[in-house]
């Protein structure tokens, strides 16, 4: 909270300093996991390659009256996604552990490859918030191509973070969208089979 009300550019370049450390380790990791045979979707490897874009540009995005203008929203905007984050580690979690515990999984699995009847429970609580989110990305990018609008600009950034944020919330529309409808499908499917 001391974040809000408090305006120190400091925090704030160490704070997206930390966002680009943590999204270039997800690369990282990414692609040893896709070297090992994970089935990543190639979308969530490249949101993690334009977050990492994104968090430097931020970071390179200097104090004035416009990155005062957006700051408070966009801190509003990663306190809400490391709630999301949490929300999906704890369904991601709790999925690997009922597949464990029923024996369907070993100890050493990270993900969850295919998907039960029972895990619709679960994802269509994290749905709602998964979508908030990707809205969320989109207000950001009219916010800012708004900002990119007004005489007063000359920073680049403001236009580099609005189509950053654009191309984020239609890649991560449309993926989640595919992957949910697979996973109906796909359920319908095994569904017809019993």
């Amino acid at each position: 909270m001391c974040r809000f009300l408090f305006s120190y550019r400091v925090l704030d370049a160490l704070f997206n300093f930390l966002l680009v450390w943590y999204y270039c380790t997800l690369t990282i990791r990414e692609s040893i996991l896709i070297s090992n045979g994970s089935r990543i979707k190639g979308w969530w490897v490249f949101h993690h390659y334009v977050s990492t874009f994104l968090s430097g540009v931020m970071l390179t995005w200097p104090d004035g009256a416009l990155y005062q203008m957006f700051r408070n929203q966009f801190l509003s905007y990663n306190l809400y996604q490391s709630f999301v984050q949490f929300l999906q580690y704890y369904y991601q979690s709790g999925c690997l552990y009922r597949l464990r515990a029923l024996g369907e999984r070993h100890n050493m699995d990270l993900t969850v490859e295919g998907f039960q009847s029972w895990m619709w429970r679960g994802l269509s609580f994290l749905l709602p918030f998964l979508f908030f989110g990707h809205f969320w990305q989109l207000y950001n990018s009219i916010t800012l191509f708004k900002m990119f609008q007004l005489p007063e600009c000359k920073e680049w950034q403001v236009l580099m973070c609005g189509c950053s944020y654009m191309v984020l919330f239609m890649g991560n529309l449309y993926t989640t969208l595919r992957v949910v409808y697979q996973k109906y499908m796909n359920n319908q499917d095994k569904s017809k089979l019993l």
